[in-house]
C-alpha cells in the first residue's frame, strides 16, 4: 500500500507490505522489516493525564519504546530522545498540489452520507465560511462551508444522492 507523509516539510513516499512477523517498509529501493506493538494502557489517574500511547517499535530486529500521539492527520512520535512530527497527506490533496491547485480546492465528504441541500451552483462566487452544502450521515446533519474565497467550479452530487467518505463533493477555483 502506498503512503505519502510530510516530515519537516519534506515529502516522503513509501510502500508498506505485510511480513510474517510485522511489516516491511519499502523506501527508496530499501526494504526495512519493522513492527509496532502497543503496550498495555496505564490505569487510574495517570491514564487521564497521558494523552499519548506507548508502543514498542522494532526495526531490523532492534526494539525501542516509542510514544505516539495523533491529532487528525498529524502524528507526533517521541523516539530515542527525539521528537518527530509526521503529516499524512491524503492522495486527493497530493493530486491537487501536483495540479497546482490547493487542498482547499477539493471539498471532500468527511464521512459517508447523502446531500440534504446544495446552496451553490457552478459559477457562483463564494466567500470563506459560506455554506456550500448540507449533508446527512447517521441522522446527523453537517454543514460544509467554503474554506476560502473562490468560484464554484463544479458540484459533483445533487440533493438526495449518496456518497462515500472522501468523495469529491465540490470543486473550487480561484477568483479571476
Amino acid at each position: 500500500m502506498h503512503h505519502a507523509f510530510k516530515v519537516a516539510n519534506t515529502e516522503l513516499n513509501l510502500e508498506l507490505s505485510r511480513a510474517h512477523e510485522g511489516y516491511r517498509l519499502h523506501v527508496g529501493g530499501q526494504v526495512i522489516p519493522f513492527n509496532l506493538v502497543g503496550c498495555a494502557p496505564r490505569t487510574g489517574q495517570q491514564e487521564v493525564r497521558n494523552a499519548h500511547s506507548t508502543a514498542v517499535l522494532t526495526i531490523n530486529g532492534e526494539s525501542t519504546k516509542a510514544f505516539i500521539a495523533t491529532q487528525g492527520d498529524d502524528v507526533f512520535i517521541h523516539l530515542d530522545g527525539e521528537a518527530h512530527h509526521l503529516h499524512y497527506e491524503h492522495p486527493l490533496e497530493r493530486l491537487a498540489h501536483q495540479a497546482h491547485g490547493g487542498a482547499e480546492d477539493a471539498i471532500q465528504a468527511p464521512m459517508p452520507g447523502s446531500l440534504v441541500s446544495v446552496t451553490v451552483k457552478s459559477g457562483d462566487a463564494v466567500t470563506k465560511g459560506q455554506t456550500l452544502l448540507v449533508m446527512e450521515s447517521m441522522k446527523m446533519e453537517t454543514t460544509i462551508v467554503s474554506p476560502r474565497d473562490g468560484v464554484v467550479a463544479a458540484v459533483h452530487f445533487d440533493k438526495g444522492q449518496t456518497f462515500d467518505r472522501d468523495a469529491l463533493l465540490l470543486t473550487l477555483e480561484s477568483v479571476s
